[in-house]
């Protein structure tokens, strides 16, 4: 059951109605409307600060057309948030013991070329210290505006609390790992066992208590399956999930591992990147498309995100066709490296908006025709 969070009073609602799980149904207007039938802007890497002068030069100069994926960057999570995005991405890394990142490669490169040193990226000492961090490339890409995981999710609930009835917002997580190629001497992250995801999900957990979650057992309810929740449509009403946060699990590979223990997720917080059918599936990344398969899953009862430009392609040439076709297949979750608040540097300056720039909008392949833009404010 949703415990009703920070909107009137922390009262609990209890009741099934119609075998299905019932939820808090305020504030007016969205009572009826359900958390998978909306459609938001997210970002990608929403944690990268860019990389650092010096050391730009010494990428450009040895990987142009690599570093060209990797030139954009994001502003703090709140001030994301206060433009409207409503998901966001981590991508995290194992640190059990403290230090494992703490000295990256990048400046040893930096002074080697005898170029300028760039400002410290630890001036406090997180890396020492145990607990997971957050990262594009270990060594390479190491710069994050908010460190450590828990750090960024401070953030987030900070922002949370200070506007508590805000659309739902969705972090995806990613989790690095695998040993590294090429011939760059950089660190070999830690490998995610199940253990690890227990600690990963202690974590979130130590920031956002049970009422500020959305988890996979709120969804599950009495049904058997998470995957047989989703297909009879037992998402939350989108007023009972304002204010709240969901978490949702990138790669699909460590499915199996995040799933050791928790059948259909029973106890994670995580959504798992499911293959549809599966006992856990309710969230599926279909990041290329095509828009007609999203459609078709969005129409099922699935929660899809979608990326309507990568590796700062689209944004270089002002191509809308993807963008365009992502936002008309109904994913729920449109993740961009340019939001209304940063758009691309480039000729067309490239962003991603839902018309008329508001924060949700009905989902243009779901929603119920009794849907409003004024419910969604």
């Amino acid at each position: 059951m949703f415990r009703y969070h920070r909107l009137l009073s922390y009262s609990v609602f209890a009741a099934a109605l119609g075998g299905a799980l019932s939820f808090a149904q305020t504030p007016a207007g969205d009572g009826t409307l359900k958390l998978n039938q909306i459609q938001v802007i997210g970002t990608h890497n929403s944690y990268h600060a860019g990389i650092a002068p010096s050391e730009s030069k010494l990428w450009q100069a040895k990987y142009a057309e690599a570093y060209k994926g990797l030139d954009y960057q994001h502003q703090p999570l709140p001030q994301q948030f206060d433009s409207g995005v409503r998901q966001i991405e981590l991508d995290v890394y194992a640190d059990s013991k403290g230090g494992l990142y703490a000295h990256p490669y990048g400046p040893t490169m930096v002074a080697a070329a005898h170029l300028p040193a760039d400002p410290e990226f630890d001036p406090n000492g997180m890396m020492a210290k145990p607990g997971f961090k957050v990262m594009h490339v270990q060594d390479l890409d190491y710069r994050s505006t908010c460190q450590p995981f828990t750090a960024c999710l401070e953030q987030i609930r900070s922002w949370s609390h200070a506007h508590p009835n805000h659309i739902p917002i969705f972090i995806l997580v990613e989790t690095k790992q695998g040993k590294p190629r090429g011939d760059l001497h950089m660190t070999e992250p830690e490998p995610f066992t199940a253990s690890t995801f227990d600690a990963l999900d202690a974590e979130i957990r130590s920031v956002f208590p049970p009422e500020e979650l959305i988890t996979p057992d709120d969804i599950r309810g009495h049904y058997d399956t998470l995957n047989q929740a989703v297909l009879a449509g037992n998402w939350p009403t989108l007023a009972s999930a304002r204010g709240r946060v969901v978490f949702l699990m990138d790669q699909r590979p460590v499915g199996p591992v995040y799933l050791e223990g928790h059948p259909s997720l029973r106890g994670r917080v995580i959504f798992t990147n499911a293959a549809p059918g599966q006992p856990d599936a309710a969230f599926i990344e279909r990041n290329e498309g095509p828009a007609a398969d999203i459609a078709d899953l969005v129409r099922q009862g699935y929660l899809i995100r979608a990326r309507t430009d990568s590796d700062t392609k689209e944004a270089r040439t002002d191509d809308t066709s993807t963008r365009d076709a992502m936002m008309a297949s109904g994913a729920q979750l449109l993740s961009t490296d340019y939001p209304v608040n940063e758009p691309a540097r480039w000729p067309g300056h490239f962003v991603v908006t839902l018309p008329g720039n508001v924060v949700a909008r009905c989902n243009p392949v779901d929603a119920p025709a009794s849907c409003s833009a004024e419910s969604l404010k």
